[in-house]
C-alpha cells in the first residue's frame, strides 16, 4: 500500500492511494511524504567513500569515519512531488541528490541491528538537493538548508511491499534525459544498520525519516533554473520536481 499527505481544505492529510487512484495525484497538492525529522547520511556511498578516502588520512582528519556521518535537513527544505526547488538566484550551481528515504513506523529507542527493521514502516524517494560540497565530515548548514532542498515523495511504501530494500535500482532524469544510475547495493550502511546506530542516541519516532545515503556530486547531477528533476526507485516510485530561481 502507498500512502501520501496531501493539502485538503489548507490542511495536511494523511491518505492511503490504491494502485487504480495513483492517477488522481496528478491533479492533487502533494506534500512532503512524511513529516517527521529528517536525517541525512554523509559518506554512505560506496563510490564516494573510495574516491575521498585517501585524504581522509590527511589533516584535518587523520584518519577515515567509524561511524555514519550525520546532519539534519531541516522542516525549510523539505517539499512535495511537483512543488518547486528554488535555486540561488545569483546562478550558484546546485545539485541532485538521489536517495531511498527510511520511513520509521513506530518508536525506536536503542534497537539492535538483527530487530531494526521491525521498525521501518515503508521507504520513499528523496532528492537531496545541495549546494557542492567542501566538508564531508561536517556537512554545512549552508549547503543543505536551503529553501525548498529537500523533496520528499511521492507517497511511502509499505515495508512489506519492498522485497528487496538493499537492491533497488536508482535512476535519476534531468528533462527527460537518463542522467545518473545507481543502486542501494552501492550503500556502505544498509538499512537495519543505519536505524540501529541513530537510535542508539536518540529516539526515533513515527513519521521520522533517514536519507539512507546520496551518490557524488557530479555535473552529471547539476540543475539549473528551467529544469525538470526526476528520481525513480523500483519498486518505490517517481519523484518530480522543477528547478526556478529563487529571485
Amino acid at each position: 500500500m502507498k500512502h501520501c499527505r496531501i493539502l485538503k481544505d489548507g490542511v495536511a492529510t494523511e491518505v492511503s492511494v490504491a494502485a487504480n487512484s495513483v492517477s488522481e495525484l496528478e491533479t492533487t497538492t502533494l506534500m512532503p511524504a512524511t513529516s517527521g525529522t529528517v536525517f541525512g547520511i554523509a559518506l554512505n556511498d560506496k563510490s564516494l567513500y573510495a574516491k575521498l578516502e585517501p585524504s581522509f588520512n590527511d589533516k584535518p582528519h587523520v584518519s577515515p569515519p567509524t561511524r555514519p556521518v550525520l546532519h539534519i535537513k531541516t522542516a525549510n527544505t523539505h517539499i512535495g512531488n511537483g512543488a518547486a526547488i528554488p535555486a540561488p538566484a545569483d546562478g550558484t550551481t546546485i545539485y541532485a541528490g538521489p536517495s531511498i528515504g527510511i520511513v520509521i513506523g513506530k518508536q525506536a529507542t536503542r534497537v539492535s541491528e538483527a530487530e531494526a527493521l521491525e521498525f521501518v514502516g515503508g521507504y520513499t524517494v528523496v532528492n537531496e538537493v545541495s549546494l557542492a560540497e567542501v566538508s564531508f565530515y561536517r556537512p554545512a548548514v549552508k549547503a543543505k538548508c536551503r529553501d525548498g532542498f529537500c523533496p520528499i515523495g511521492p507517497w511511502v511504501v509499505d515495508a512489506a511491499d519492498v522485497a528487496n530494500v538493499e537492491s533497488l535500482s536508482i535512476v535519476t532524469s534531468v528533462n527527460g534525459e537518463k542522467v545518473h544510475a545507481t543502486n542501494t547495493d552501492q550503500l556502505r550502511a544498509g538499512v537495519a544498520e543505519l536505524v540501529s546506530y541513530l537510535s542508539s542516541f536518540m529516539t526515533l519516532e513515527a513519521g521520522d525519516l533517514i536519507i539512507a545515503g546520496t551518490p557524488e556530486r557530479t555535473e552529471a547531477l547539476a540543475l539549473k533554473a528551467g529544469d525538470t528533476v526526476s528520481i525513480d526507485i523500483e519498486s518505490i516510485g517517481a519523484l518530480s520536481n522543477s528547478v526556478v530561481s529563487e529571485a
